[in-house]
């Protein structure tokens, strides 16, 4: 299939930063979502890819578009709602390969998890979530990014307990870095277990979520499941595991790539974060942030972003998420009027 090029013209900084989202957001939710790549050049925004696929985006730019110029910015909940929208009537597509004339797009439903509390089986909530575990099937290492309460660590939890179920693991290991909330672990109380256990006791609840006390203790005994602070995973190489690394945007940089290079032959690595939220010291910046500017182009890693949409906790922390993001983007706008 043909690959093009179309552009799209924009009006100042404050134009583009609003069509493409903080720290490029939107933009990578329409290039995830259809294929292509997209970047600014001058006042423009290029969309490069198979032709269908660019048309397609070019549609969600421009609807992106009309409503920053009408409110000055656009939630990522309404990216995902376009591109949804636009991936389901944007063309005709084939149900089958070979169709000539129309583009072929495989639709799967993702799979139950076999795992949740006394193993009953659950599904996604919504199509990120859907997306997310088909992610994590199909992909070595996969990153997902998104705000609070859209089930990040708690699908990675479960994905890790089936596959060692199933056998396709031999063991789980759940990482945090111990940065958190302007605190630092020289002022807390106690000796060093006792200073880290309030950064690793999310990851312990995860995992209480969907085994029994008496299953995870014996687990945990044995070895087989390990909640360890990051800094303790410096010169380990982790065969057969599936390795989780929790509240990702609160690594430095030479963290994450330490982290990543712990891994063995037969192993799986998720990561998850929300940029939002990143409490590392001024002056310094997130392996998270990094990585997802540096890592999406190597094969075998995937890049999964859950948006307000896939929100499943009580539904005001819909509306907190909406109200903050409002609030950033004010910001931002600011920043730029006085540049």
């Amino acid at each position: 299939m043909s690959r093009i090029e179309k552009s799209l013209s924009v009006n100042g900084r404050d134009e583009l930063i609003g069509l493409l989202g903080a720290g490029d957001r939107h933009a990578r939710a329409v290039r995830d979502g259809f294929g292509v790549n997209i970047f600014a050049k001058g006042g423009e925004v290029k969309i490069v890819g198979q032709a269908l696929k660019v048309e397609k985006a070019l549609r969600v730019l421009d609807r992106m578009l009309v409503r920053v110029r009408d409110e000055g910015w656009i939630p990522v909940d309404a990216v995902a709602d376009l591109v949804a929208e636009e991936g389901e009537t944007g063309v005709r597509q084939a149900t089958t390969p070979g169709d000539p004339g129309v583009e072929f797009i495989e639709r799967r439903r993702p799979r139950d998890l076999e795992v949740s509390r006394r193993g009953a089986k659950f599904g996604p909530r919504s199509g990120g979530q859907g997306e997310y575990i088909e992610a994590i099937r199909h992909h070595d290492i996969t990153f997902c990014i998104g705000p609070a309460g859209t089930g990040k660590t708690y699908i990675a939890v479960a994905m890790a307990v089936e596959a060692l179920r199933g056998g396709r693991v031999r063991r789980i290991v759940l990482a945090r870095p111990a940065v958190e909330a302007g605190e630092r672990l020289g002022f807390l109380p106690g000796d060093i277990q006792a200073k880290v256990n309030p950064y690793l006791r999310p990851l312990y609840d995860g995992l209480n979520a969907i085994l029994d006390t008496g299953q995870l203790k014996k687990l945990l005994d044995a070895e087989i499941v390990e909640i360890v602070p990051l800094a303790y995973m410096r010169g380990r190489t982790l065969d057969d595991a599936f390795i989780i690394l929790d509240e990702a945007q609160n690594t430095t940089q030479e963290q994450m790539k330490m982290f990543l290079t712990r891994m063995g032959t037969g192993s799986k690595i998720v990561v998850t974060g929300d940029v939002t939220q990143v409490d590392l010291p001024t002056g310094k910046t997130s392996g998270l942030l990094e990585a997802q500017s540096i890592l999406p182009p190597v094969g075998g890693i995937a890049f999964q972003y859950l948006t307000r949409a896939d929100i499943v906790r009580h539904p005001l922390v819909q509306k907190i998420v909406d109200a903050y993001e409002r609030k950033d983007a004010a910001v931002a706008r600011k920043k730029q009027a006085r540049r």
